[in-house]
């Protein structure tokens, strides 16, 4: 084909390639083969030179020579059919020779594999030029490609017969415009197989450490979550979308003992496998701190120093909560972390407000304890920061929706963390790590309410309220129909905790039993905060084995400081199935 009669959109070279002019003593038909002649340099036309080339200038080489020694592959086809009219060496080095007149859609199939046909008609209708990246063949090779319109005149070299100059005519700026000529498209392929392979290794690498990272996050995360007797729990965490690293979210649900439960949700502000790490350090010392049973305050302060420990770099939210049965709210601690949220059964929700401290690992602040309700037939809500944080808008903006969407979510705990979810709109493809924690304190009624009791007697007087608290006890425990077996025990635990509070207490004093679906819980509080101990009791020793006692018959037991200075001494014993 004959390249000086195409209108070269082409840049650079191709474009001043394809609109040479007349200059060139070649014959039309091999001009795109044309080579400056030797003989005497023509005069200076303003033209540049290049001093290698002997004093060619760039403008004298034609289409074919510039194409035909380029490393990357180019087609040049024309018409509604795409035919061929012209491929250079590396192209057939690549995929061998091609007909020319031949359809491409026939005699090119690694257009097809390319998927290139689609858009070279878009080219051809549009006279926009189209770029499509990194695309592979079967024999394994990837190729960048740019398909380019060009437009080749109505008429040949000969001279016009309407009086237009050649040039002009040519290239379709006379009087017949371009809709008289042949249009086509340029296929430009270069090669990109090696930077195809290095990108894959190195997206493999990545995918490969993301999903170490994500193993780890949930190895770490409970695998099973405690469900209290009084208490209906339910989590979901979600890492972010194959884009974004895994964060170091976590929640946790402690069981303290005496029907009080403790709640933790926390964010390790970092990425991958290390964030991940550091949470697990985390909340194990969490969970270890929680079997102390100190106040919320009191263990995010604990949690603070070992956190600048394990890694200064890397800082930590937290927010720490305990639900006591009998007080029917939240006693919560926040270190820098997002407000909890709890939805009434009329569907009003509350946000917990102050104390907040800032996040662990910054040290110098002393946190300190809230409450927040949290009456039967509620629904409290711990998160972080991804399922409310987005780009566009302010956190606040964020929590309002959720705080709309908590109010309308009913159902079980999980269905609410689902519609929670759904309802802030994360997905697969969200860019940061979401853990949502919910907790429901169902209401209940008739015969599930009659599996709940508590009774409480105040211990006043001497020595003689002990025979009074068996007394109770022994009532109360009748009452609630237990075995006799079971009877016998909680008195004698309930005596010989009364009895200790008795010696080693100070007023006020209290004995509280409950009971739940499946447990009875038998607690005696009193003023002194000095916490017992069990100890082996010698022969002689008149006293010193009640507690040894308790710890023999019950299932469990333990012993806390209380808010007002006191303490509490509880057991527990499990109720047969």
């Amino acid at each position: 084909m004959n390249f000086t009669r195409w209108s070269a959109r082409l840049p650079g070279t191709q474009r001043r390639a394809a609109a040479r002019d007349d200059r060139s003593s070649v014959p039309p038909a091999r001009a795109e083969y044309a080579r400056p002649e030797a003989g005497p340099h023509p005069p200076d036309d303003g033209r540049s030179t290049d001093p290698r080339s002997g004093g060619s200038a760039v403008e004298d080489l034609s289409a074919g020579e510039i194409l035909g020694q380029l490393p990357a592959l180019v087609a040049l086809v024309y018409g509604p059919d795409h035919r061929i009219a012209y491929v250079n060496d590396a192209y057939t080095a690549a995929f061998g020779p091609r007909p020319t007149g031949a359809p491409a859609a026939e005699a090119m199939p690694e257009l097809d594999e390319l998927s290139l046909l689609p858009l070279m008609d878009q080219v051809l209708r549009s006279g926009t030029p189209r770029t499509v990246k990194s695309r592979k063949v079967r024999n394994g090779s990837s190729y960048t490609v740019t398909c380019t319109p060009v437009h080749r005149g109505a008429a040949d070299d000969t001279a016009p017969r309407d009086g237009t100059p050649g040039r002009q005519r040519r290239t379709g700026r006379g009087k017949g415009g371009a809709g008289t000529g042949e249009r086509g498209v340029l296929v430009y392929a270069a090669d990109v197989t090696d930077h195809a392979e290095a990108a894959e290794r190195l997206r493999t690498s990545e995918r490969r450490h993301r999903e170490t990272a994500v193993t780890l996050q949930r190895s770490l995360l409970p695998q099973e979550l405690e469900q209290p007797d009084d208490l209906r729990i339910a989590a979901t965490y979600q890492p972010g979308g194959t884009d974004a690293a895994v964060g170091g979210d976590w929640y946790d649900v402690i069981t303290l003992g005496a029907g009080r439960t403790a709640l933790v949700i926390g964010d390790v502000m970092g990425r991958g496998v290390r964030a991940a790490a550091v949470m697990g350090q985390l909340r194990t010392a969490v969970r270890a701190y929680a079997r102390l049973d100190l106040p919320p305050h009191e263990v995010l302060q604990l949690l603070d120093g070992l956190a600048a420990e394990i890694d200064a770099s890397q800082i930590a939210t937290c927010a720490y909560a305990v639900h006591d049965p009998n007080e029917g709210q939240l006693v919560y601690s926040s270190a820098g972390h997002l407000p909890i949220l709890v939805c009434a059964e009329d569907g009003t929700v509350h946000r917990a407000e102050d104390p907040t401290g800032p996040p662990l690992g910054t040290g110098g602040w002393i946190h300190t304890s809230g409450t927040i309700p949290l009456p039967p037939g509620s629904t409290a809500v711990l998160y972080t920061d991804g399922l409310v944080e987005r780009r566009s808008e302010d956190i606040d903006e964020g929590v309002a929706a959720l705080e709309r969407a908590l109010s309308g979510a009913k159902g079980s705990p999980q269905v609410v963390c689902d519609r929670l979810i759904r309802s802030l709109g994360v997905t697969a493809e969200h860019d940061d790590d979401v853990a949502v924690l919910v907790v429901q304190h169902p209401a209940r009624t008739g015969a599930n309410a009659e599996l709940f009791h508590n009774a409480s007697l105040d211990l006043l007087g001497g020595i003689e309220a002990a025979p009074r608290a068996r007394a109770f006890a022994s009532g109360v425990l009748t009452s609630w129909r237990f075995p006799v077996e079971l009877c016998d025990l909680g008195v004698l635990a309930a005596g010989e905790l009364v009895a200790n509070s008795l010696k080693h207490g100070t007023p006020p004093m209290r004995l509280g039993l409950r009971r739940t679906d499946r447990r009875l819980i038998i607690e005696v509080t009193d003023g002194d905060d000095h916490l017992p101990r069990r100890r082996r009791a010698e022969p002689a020793d008149e006293s010193g084995r009640g507690i040894s006692i308790v710890a023999t018959i019950a299932t469990s037991w333990g012993s806390r400081r209380t808010p007002g200075g006191g303490k509490a001494v509880w057991c527990e014993f499990a109720l047969p199935h």
